[in-house]
């Protein structure tokens, strides 16, 4: 009876495999072709962001080299063979510092405007937006620039912003709403015998709002010399 039964355990899962067995070898293709599509695609990846380094750092070269115009071009074909790569971005920034040490503020502008709408790495945009604002200031437009930084806080670098939107509010003449922005920022900064690292942010925020309130900054105080002794040591007689 147990041989039987295992028997026509053996013709049931017999008859299971041929009526289901199709469907079982589709499936462990498409989990093969999946895992090896998977394994494809990292090595894709792993290969275009080594081409899009060793690319952004010959940028980096032509412009070290004040090769400009190669430098551009490369930028171009970066973006257009990856355009999802965040070096990208990382190569407008510099182009766009090229552009503003050469005076060529308008170029500077659309370089930091796509990467601060479309940077793949977000963290680069906030920083594109700030220097950004600043450019469109050095080109005389403080409206536009403080469009720019906007109300909205950044996070991280929401002190840099309202600093710099202090620095174009003064530029613009309005001393009273630029110490606003100062102070502002100020109070998100540490203490300046906290933060470790003289003439840092937190104390020049402190020098442009002593500055605008007509103070100068408390100096630190000097320590104290030591008192002189009324009389000369005794010199021992040999």
């Amino acid at each position: 009876m147990d041989e039987l039964s295992e028997r026509e355990q053996w013709e049931s899962m017999k008859a299971w495999l041929r009526t289901n067995g199709p469907q079982i070898v589709i499936l462990v293709a498409i989990m093969l072709i999946g895992w090896y599509g998977w394994q494809w695609w990292q090595a894709r990846g792993e290969k275009q962001a080594q081409a899009a380094s060793a690319a952004y750092d010959d940028i980096i070269r032509k412009f070290d080299d004040i090769q400009y115009v190669e430098g551009e071009a490369l930028i171009e074909s970066l973006r257009n063979q990856y355009p999802d790569s965040p070096y990208v971005a990382a190569a407008d920034m510099v182009a766009a510092r090229v552009f503003v040490e050469n005076n060529q503020l308008d170029k500077a502008v659309e370089r930091l405007e796509r990467v601060s709408k479309t940077a793949v790495d977000k963290r680069l945009r906030p920083i594109a937006q700030i220097r950004l604002a600043r450019v469109q200031a050095a080109q005389g437009k403080y409206d536009v620039a403080l469009d720019t930084l906007g109300t909205r806080p950044l996070g991280v670098h929401e002190s840099a912003r309202l600093e710099a939107r202090g620095d174009i509010l003064l530029q613009k003449g309005d001393r009273a709403a630029a110490l606003v922005e100062y102070e502002a920022a100020r109070q998100l900064q540490p203490a300046v015998e906290d933060a470790g690292d003289e003439g840092g942010v937190a104390e020049l925020l402190d020098l442009k709002i002593a500055d605008l309130k007509g103070s100068p900054p408390a100096a630190p105080e000097a320590p104290e010399a030591p008192a002189k002794p009324d009389t000369a040591p005794a010199v021992a007689k040999p």
